[in-house]
Formats: structure tokens, sequence, C-alpha cells
């Protein structure tokens, strides 16, 4: 399956900075169809106005952290089903089995790059291998 670059992606974030760095970092993959979310609540409005193919989201945000708006997205939203990729700048052990059992689809800890990005964009949308 090849990627589709025209799929829409929700980047979450707080820090604008980190906003602007992702959406760069996507678009030198390849990806032009970004839209962004300041918090968990606007992303939440957002998923709710809009399909989209893709979450990438901080876990360390304020009033929703990026943990409870995975989880309120699995919870039986209409996108219960979307691809949620978790960044956070802590690597805790706890964190990362929290969000795999609350169904994150992979995590990325910060700082990292394009090649990283990718790898877990492709990751997320591999065929599931038949045993």
């Amino acid at each position: 399956m090849s990627t589709d670059f025209a799929m829409p992606i929700l980047v979450v974030d707080d820090y604008q900075t980190m906003v602007r760095i992702i959406r760069n970092l996507l678009k030198q993959i390849g990806f032009e169809n970004v839209d962004d979310a300041a918090n968990g609540e606007v992303a939440l409005q957002k998923l709710r106005s809009k399909r989209y193919s893709l979450i990438i989201s901080d876990w360390n945000m304020e009033p929703i952290t990026g943990f409870q708006l995975l989880q309120k997205v699995r919870e039986g939203s209409s996108c219960a089903d979307v691809p949620f990729i978790m960044v956070t700048a802590e690597s805790k052990t706890d964190n990362v089995v929290a969000a795999r059992r609350a169904g994150v689809s992979h995590y990325i800890v910060k700082p990292f790059n394009a090649a990283t990005l990718k790898a877990k964009i492709d990751a997320v949308f591999a065929p599931a291998v038949a045993a």
C-alpha cells in the first residue's frame, strides 16, 4: 500500500513552536493536508467536524492531556479507529505502557527528525502481515 500524502492529519500541541516543527517535518515527508489544535479541547471540536486519517498529539497539555485525548478518541467515538501517534519529551515506561493500553498506535520521544516521524507513520499504516 502506498502512502496517501493527501490524507488529513491533525497535529495537537499547546506549544506553537512544536506545531510548526511537526508541520515542517510532515511537509518534508510530503504531507500537505495538516490541521492543528492548540490543546485537547480544540482537537475534540475539530474531530467532531472533520474526519482525520492520523492524529499526532503531544502528551503534556492542559486542560486535556494527550493521554486524556487518546482515551476520549478511543472510547467509541466516530474516530475511534484513527491512528494516533503520541509525542512526548518523557520516555517513562509507565507512560508508554499506559498509552499502549489506551490504544495508542505509536509513540515518539522528542527530539525527533523527519526520518523518525516517517518511520512511525509508515509503521502505523503498514498492512498487517499474516502469521
